[in-house]
């Protein structure tokens, strides 16, 4: 088993994770059952699977894991441009850097695993 902590893919995506609920508190309340409710749910994803991931036996089980929380970081940056086309997000509220961020330190680790 590997230890998650250690991960700066991990510790970014669980910083990324706290953002976006302080960002979405600030959403309106006709989307809490919508884009606040979406939003949430990916971004807690992103760090979940990259600790399920770490907790399973094989390199491939991993690996997968690692796959499922790229696709949900990349599905709430999505949701997050939507909202901001919206106009739900302060303009002083980016937290473009932090997903890009995200995204490069995940794809890094994931392609190291595809490396022969």
């Amino acid at each position: 088993m590997r230890d998650h902590h250690k991960l700066t893919a991990f510790k970014l995506a669980d910083q990324l994770t706290l953002n976006v609920y302080a960002l979405t508190a600030e959403f309106p309340q006709s989307e809490i059952y919508g884009l606040t409710s979406q939003m949430r749910r990916a971004a807690v994803s992103v760090p979940s699977n990259i600790v399920e991931g770490c907790a399973r036996e094989t390199e491939t089980e991993y690996l997968r894991f690692l796959d499922i929380a790229f696709a949900s970081l990349r599905e709430l940056h999505y949701q997050y441009t939507l909202a901001e086309r919206l106009g739900h997000l302060a303009t002083e509220s980016s937290l473009e850097s932090d997903f890009v961020e995200c995204e490069k330190v995940l794809g890094s680790l994931i392609r190291s695993f595809r490396r022969p």
